[in-house]
This record gives structure tokens, sequence and C-alpha cells, in this order.
């Protein structure tokens, strides 16, 4: 399994944007509620915490984070770690200390990480990769690729992926 850059919003500030802000431009309403997603959360022991979330982030460190932590073997533990920091403990993922630290929960040198998102090193990879997604016709998160033939989009029930596995396995 790999995982790909995609933002979902990269016109978006390098620092981001309240999340208020953002939820007013997208949906009208800067308390837009997430229930029916903190209920489904909550089943599979996912304490979503959307009201912690002040920023909505660019996500071009957090993906070139992503990135180097794939290259140290760590990109599982990595997704995870950057999932809690945001949707659990509303951690602010523009702020490169606090992706140093998120890095560091998933086994990573803290200060070499530090170091890596002070520079510019692979920015513009994740941005090939971002439009090469869009170019693909890749409009939001999740979407899974199968064998490189079958493309799913969206949250799906555990019987519709392994359905689009099996049939990826087939092409």
């Amino acid at each position: 399994m790999r995982w790909l850059p995609f933002q979902l919003n990269p016109d978006l500030p390098e620092s981001g944007i309240s999340r208020a802000e953002y939820l007013q431009r997208k949906f009208g309403t800067p308390n837009r509620s997430y229930s029916r997603v903190a209920a489904v959360g909550a089943i599979v022991d996912i304490p979503f915490a959307f009201d912690k979330i002040q920023v909505q982030p660019n996500t071009v460190n957090a993906h070139r984070l992503m990135h180097y932590a794939g290259q140290q073997g760590r990109e599982d533990q990595m997704a995870e770690e950057l999932f809690r920091a945001y949707f659990i403990e509303g951690a602010n993922l523009t702020v490169i200390d606090t992706l140093a630290d998120i890095g560091a929960r998933a086994g990573l040198d803290r200060d070499a990480v530090a170091s890596y998102l002070a520079g510019d090193a692979d920015r513009e990879l994740i941005h090939a990769a971002d439009v090469e997604a869009r170019n693909a016709g890749i409009g939001g998160v999740p979407f899974f690729i199968f064998n490189r033939k079958i493309g799913v989009s969206g949250a799906q029930e555990a019987e519709t992926l392994l359905e689009a596995m099996l049939e990826a396995e087939k092409a």
C-alpha cells in the first residue's frame, strides 16, 4: 500500500485559514455539523473532535512529511499520527514544529524532520503528484486505486473495497 499526495485545498495560503472561515466559504456556515461522521467514527473507536480544529491547513508540508516518512519506512505510522493529530487533537498542520513533533511520534528523528521541512526538498514532487491525481480525475479523498486498474472514490463499505480488489486482481 502507498499513500499518494492529494490536497483538498491546494489554493489555501501556506499558513492555512481559520476553520470557521473555511467552513463558511465551503458550506455557507462556520458551524457545520459533522455528527454523522463522528457517530461512524465512534463505532470504530475513532473519537473525532472536529470542534478542536481551529486551522484549515494547506497540507503541502504534511504531504512532504508523508513522503519523507515513506523514505524511512514509516509512512503508515505517519499517516496514523497525522490523522490523530488533526482529527482528534486539532493540531495545526501548517506549523513546522508541530509537524516535527508528529514525525517524532511516528518514529522519525524530530530534528531531521524539522530540518527537512524548513527547506524546500520534495515540494515540487508533491505538487506534481497532486496535479497528476487531478488530471487523472481524482477530486476528493479517500480515493483507492487497486492494481493501478480500478479506482474507488469515497468512504465505502468493506465489501465494496473487496469487490474492487478482486476485480483489479483479474484485470
